[in-house]
C-alpha cells in the first residue's frame, strides 16, 4: 500500500496545519459519535443511553463508551439536549442547510414563490420554459456574490 508523507516546506506553516488538523478531527469525531449514538438508539429501539452499553463502536474502548453512555443519561446532558431540540424546532429555517447557508425552508419558500411567478407569467396553454432565469433572480432576491 502506498502511503504519502506530507512535509511542510516552511516551519511557519506548521501551526496553521495543526489547527486545521485539530478542527477537522474534532468535526469528524463529533459526527462519528452522533452516528454511533443514532445507530445504538435504532438498534436497541430505546432512547435511554444506558440501554446502549452493549452497542458501542468497535473503534472505541468499552470503558470509554460506558462512560459516555453514563454522561448522556445524566440530567445535565439530557436537559441541554432537550433545550437544543426545542431551539432547533422553534426556528427550522435556521438549522437545516442544503448547501452553504441557505436552509431547506428558505429554498422551499423560494421554489414555491418561483412556481407561482411562473404560473402568473405563462398563461395556461402557453409553452413554459424549464427555467426562467429572470423569474428565478427576481424570486431569489437578485444576483449576489458577483
Amino acid at each position: 500500500m502506498f502511503m504519502r508523507r506530507f512535509v511542510f516546506t516552511r516551519l511557519k506553516d506548521l501551526p496553521r496545519a495543526r489547527a486545521v488538523w485539530e478542527s477537522t478531527a474534532q468535526t469528524n469525531l463529533r459526527k462519528s459519535m452522533l452516528e454511533t449514538r443514532e445507530k445504538a438508539m435504532k438498534t436497541t429501539g430505546n432512547q435511554d443511553p444506558m440501554a446502549w452499553l452493549d452497542y458501542g463502536p468497535v473503534w472505541l474502548r468499552r470503558d470509554y463508551w460506558e462512560s459516555l453512555c453514563e454522561r448522556w443519561a445524566a440530567g445535565p446532558w439530557q436537559e441541554r439536549s432537550q433545550v437544543a431540540k426545542r431551539n432547533r424546532s422553534s426556528i427550522p429555517e435556521k438549522n437545516v442547510h442544503t448547501s452553504g447557508s441557505v436552509s431547506y425552508a428558505t429554498h422551499n419558500q423560494k421554489l414555491k414563490t418561483y412556481d407561482r411567478t411562473m404560473a402568473e407569467r405563462y398563461a395556461e396553454g402557453t409553452p413554459q420554459p424549464d427555467l426562467d432565469p429572470k423569474a428565478w433572480v427576481d424570486v431569489a432576491g437578485g444576483p449576489r456574490k458577483g
